[in-house]
């Protein structure tokens, strides 16, 4: 007997090792075997009774799962695609797929709209929705305000398919799942269903992923990962908040789940539904060009309405809390109710500068801002997670007059308990999270209760939380999103004003969201203060249209990372000239273009410097054989990483 292997190395092909006499192998199971001068982890896809050879094979060493397979043959045709999407041997991809005791990162929440109990009574466009997903099999897109009951649509839609005897996956962003809100997951799916969540251990979350295997479990919920459960009678994938970026892999292979899961779908044979408040402009465009059907949901089921949207011109002023902000939040507390106040940076300040010479303190390791932290009273890096002690003097001209600047999460916290004194304000930031992942579920549960009065935090407020007592969201600096230099700025900036915003006024009273901001007439900004959403969706299509900028082309980007500036900028400069002769060896001139050969916008991360490619077409296939084969004549040199990510959603 002889076994057909994949490896998780850089070699796109299945190896082949003779079965030693009274080993039983199946075909999905994983094994140890002998690679060059190492032992390596192995999965087998296929076995052979005969394999014609004139040398002798080396054997399988020993299996690694006794109990069973851990992946089937749907999943071994979904790792070809995600290879050769990503720019990966299989065997690299079917690693990423199965659990190999690394945790997901991420410290966003996630919660359902309200709960996963079972509603008795849908609203009319949730039955609506339910009719039109219920028709026929596709590719949906439920379009719905925050409360618009998505959620229940997407719990009834998996009880469809599992009632005919089939098993879904409900995919989430980045999860933490409290316990009440896993015991009325278990509850509603009859305790058949596995939570895939950072929080698991190595073991837990093999034992859970063999559960699925075993057939022992109808739906799968879960995180980006996710996407891959061995499912073997797959009937619907649901991807929740598609917006979210942490459905992109920040690791190789760089997947992003919305393609993997319409891809897997269309494989099945089965529906995928996604939804969001604020569709990403990929999915917008898919549903312009009716790839994808929408079902609008513009009605909050709980009866509140759009909260009154109102924008402060910061121009001028130094304060982090604006006078007309901080009179609403003193009429809100007096009357009771709470306070979310937004603003997407941590930490006491941006950055620490000299005000003789103009010199900002940056990390060591990266070409970044160091920000300081009071709590602590040290410079931390929020990329490389470096800190280091306060400077007495300039570096570069030796003053003392040394300033803090911005406003950090920890700064406005000061500022608010300042104004404020009686009132009960907590901090919600990654920060926190990090110190302490039971106290993040402990701090939403008593701002939900009434014991904080004013939430302050970053993006982790934004991720579909859900309070009752809300009554007033205060975003601090709507510009540190639009002042990033990338062509998603005003998206990024749209989807997060109106995630924000939409914590507000969800029951019966209408809320009031203050959007502080020194760019007042910005077009994202606008959109969500006019509430036009359209607008906002059409012009920045157009925009992108005339700069052929995603989703009207595809882009994949090449990164050089290396500790000598001159190897990272030579591997860039040379890789870019085998691009050119295999474009030009392949008549691809008019289909694949260099964009930029140049250093990252953060030229040093972590202690590497960084160079890229970026290369753009409107066929993505196309791009990712002229890289392919670029890679089949280049010899990395020492001392260089090579990162390929095929869609980035960040060129930074």
């Amino acid at each position: 007997m002889f076994a057909r292997v994949l490896i998780a190395v850089p070699i796109d092909e299945a190896f082949t090792y003779s079965v030693p006499e009274g080993m039983e192998l199946e075909v999905g199971v994983r094994v140890i075997v002998p690679f060059g001068r190492r032992q390596a982890t192995g999965f087998v896809i296929a076995l052979e009774e005969e394999h014609e050879v004139d040398y002798a094979l080396r054997p399988v060493k020993r299996l690694v799962d006794n109990d069973g397979p851990v992946f089937n043959e749907e999943l071994i045709r979904l790792s070809r695609f995600v290879a050769d999407m990503y720019l990966c041997s299989q065997g690299q991809a079917l690693s990423a797929m199965i659990p190999s005791g690394r945790r997901e990162s991420g410290l966003a929440l996630f919660e359902a709209e309200a709960s996963w109990k079972r509603i008795d009574e849908l609203a009319s466009q949730q039955e609506e929705a339910l009719r039109r997903i219920g028709e026929k099999t596709g590719v949906y897109y439920l379009y719905g305000v925050t409360g618009s009951g998505k959620s229940e649509v997407f719990l009834r839609s998996c009880e469809r398919v599992i009632a005919e005897g089939r098993q879904a996956i409900y995919l989430v962003p980045e999860i933490t799942l409290t316990h009440q809100l896993s015991q009325e997951v278990l509850s509603r799916f009859n305790g058949r269903v596995a939570i895939l969540h950072s929080a698991l251990t190595p073991s837990q979350r093999l034992k859970e992923w063999k559960r699925i295997l075993r057939q022992e479990v109808d739906l799968v919920v879960g995180a980006r990962s996710a996407v891959f459960a061995p499912c073997r009678n797959l009937g619907l994938i649901v991807l929740d908040e598609e917006h979210e970026n942490s459905y992109k892999s920040g690791a190789s292979p760089r997947y992003h789940a919305r393609q993997v899961a319409q891809k897997r779908c269309e494989m099945a044979g089965v529906s995928f539904i996604m939804g969001s408040a604020t569709p990403s402009m990929e999915a917008w465009n898919m549903m312009e060009r009716g790839l994808v059907e929408r079902i609008d949901m513009p009605q909050r089921v709980a009866g509140g309405q759009r909260p009154r949207i109102e924008v402060v011109s910061m121009l001028g002023q130094d304060r982090c809390i604006s006078p007309r902000l901080e009179d609403e939040m003193r009429r809100t507390l007096l009357d009771g109710r709470s306070v979310i106040l937004f603003l997407n940076r941590r930490g006491y300040s941006y950055y620490y500068h000299c005000a003789s010479c103009g010199h900002v303190f940056e990390c060591p390791n990266c070409s970044i801002a160091m920000t300081w932290h009071k709590q602590d009273g040290r410079l931390h890096c929020h990329c490389c997670g470096c800190s280091e002690d306060l400077a007495d003097s300039c570096p570069e001209c030796g003053s003392r007059e040394l300033t803090i600047a911005g406003h950090g999460t920890e700064k406005v916290e000061e500022e608010v308990s300042r104004l404020f004194p009686s009132a009960r304000v907590a901090r919600l930031d990654t920060d926190v999270a990090k110190g302490d992942r039971e106290l993040v579920g402990q701090v939403i549960k008593d701002f939900r209760e009434g014991r904080i009065d004013i939430l302050l935090g970053t993006q982790m407020v934004a991720k579909g939380l859900n309070f009752p007592r809300l009554a007033l969201v205060g975003v601090v600096n709507a510009d540190s999103t639009l002042s990033v230099p990338d062509f998603r700025s005003e998206e990024r900036t749209f989807s997060l004003l109106e995630q924000v915003a939409g914590r507000a006024g969800r029951y019966d009273d209408s809320g009031l969201v203050l959007i502080q901001t020194c760019r007042p007439a910005d077009k994202a900004i606008t959109a969500v203060e006019a509430n036009r959403p359209l607008s906002f969706y059409r012009e920045e299509l157009d925009v992108r249209r005339l700069l052929s900028y995603p989703p009207f082309s595809r882009l994949v980007l090449l990164v050089f990372r290396s500790t000598s500036k001159e190897k990272a900028a030579s591997a860039a400069q040379d890789f870019a000239c085998l691009i050119s002769k295999v474009v030009q060896a392949s008549g691809l001139e008019a289909k694949v273009r260099t964009v930029g050969v140049t250093s990252c916008l953060i030229e040093r991360k972590a202690g590497s410097w960084r160079h890229q490619i970026l290369l753009s077409g409107t066929d993505v296939r196309l791009i990712v054989r002229v890289v392919r084969k670029a890679l089949g004549l280049w010899k990395e040199p020492s001392g260089v990483h090579l990162e390929i990510d095929v869609d980035p959603l960040s060129l930074l």
